[in-house]
This record gives C-alpha cells, sequence and structure tokens, in this order.
C-alpha cells in the first residue's frame, strides 16, 4: 500500500489534530527505522494506521474485545489502552494489512510487551517523541533516542510508568513486564 492511500484511508478516522500526530510518528518512525537498519516502509505503514480505531466508541471496542477474545485484562484498566489491540484487528479486517509485524506494531503501541520486536519498539518510541509532543520529559528522550535508542526506549517507558502512577491509575501488567524485560536486555 502506498503512503498517500494510507493516509487518506486514516484521515476520515482521525479528528485533524490526531492525523498531525499520526504524521509526525511516521515520519519519526521511518526515521527511527532507518537508523536501526530495518524495512522503511513496515514502519511508515505501522505507524501510519497506529491510531486507526482511537476515536471508535468505547462500545464498539469493548465488544470486539470481547468477541475476539483479546486479552481479557484490558478490560479492567484504562480504555486508552483499547484503540492498540482493536486498531490492529480494524485494520486487518477492514483494510486488508495481513502483515503480522505491522499488526503487532500497532497493536502494542500502548502498552508494550515482553518480546517486543524492534519494529514494535520502534513505534511505541516514535508515538512517544514525534515533534507534536510537548510534555514533562519528552524532550530528553527525544535527544536520548538518537544517541541510544534502547536508553530511550527505556526513559520512555519509565516515563508512562511514572506518569500514571502519579495519577493513581493502574498500569497494565504487561508494561511493567516490557520495562523489565528492557532493563534486563540492556544489563
Amino acid at each position: 500500500m502506498e503512503r498517500s492511500e494510507a493516509l487518506e484511508i486514516v484521515k476520515a478516522h482521525l479528528t485533524e489534530h490526531r492525523y498531525i500526530h499520526t504524521i509526525g510518528v511516521m515520519e519519526t518512525a521511518i526515521e527511527l527505522a532507518k537508523e536501526n537498519n530495518i524495512s522503511t516502509k513496515k514502519a511508515e505503514i505501522a505507524a501510519i494506521f497506529h491510531d486507526y480505531a482511537k476515536f471508535r466508541p468505547k462500545s464498539e471496542m469493548k465488544k470486539i474485545i470481547m468477541d475476539q477474545k483479546m486479552d481479557p485484562r484490558l478490560l479492567h484498566f484504562n480504555s486508552e489502552l483499547w484503540h492498540a489491540p482493536v486498531g490492529a484487528y480494524l485494520v486487518e479486517k477492514e483494510v486488508g494489512i495481513k502483515d503480522r509485524d505491522i499488526l503487532n506494531a500497532i497493536k502494542y503501541h500502548t502498552s508494550g510487551y515482553e518480546k517486543m520486536t524492534l519494529l514494535d519498539k520502534i513505534i511505541y518510541l516514535a508515538d512517544y517523541i514525534e515533534p507534536g509532543r510537548h510534555f514533562p520529559g519528552v524532550e530528553e528522550v527525544r535527544e536520548m533516542s538518537s544517541v541510544d535508542f534502547d536508553k530511550a526506549l527505556i526513559m520512555a517507558v519509565k516515563n508512562t510508568i511514572g506518569f500514571l502512577l502519579r495519577k493513581n491509575q493502574p498500569v497494565f501488567p504487561d508494561t511493567f513486564v516490557f520495562y523489565n524485560s528492557l532493563l534486563l536486555m540492556e544489563k
């Protein structure tokens, strides 16, 4: 699928603000893919579709999670997590993308998981550091990403967990496992 076609498809499902974010994630993912010697095309497509289901009604996402027998733990955590696995499912069913690498990168871009591939990690980090993001700590992670990808990823996950803890929100267990796996891999 060509970039222009993918962007046209996804634009219909996003607000203007989220579409601009998506462009930033796409550009960032392509750069990270180049720096890490992996397919820029897969990174581009995964980035374009990463928020495909972001604005679907919660009731629709909940029904898909239950009907498709997705991880039932998702329903006990913030619904902000839902658009990633639901998005991967809908991208396959509605758009026809079958590439497991791309679909998994979409599926895990909010929670992470223990055995993330390099593409998965690139989409996770690109979503966090794209140029339109402005929040405490993002600039440090952005700068680190061009020096040490793995350290930048650890910083991003740590910041995300810290943000949730400060807001007294539960942290999805896979996110903790992802963080621990990154630290253990580094040692």
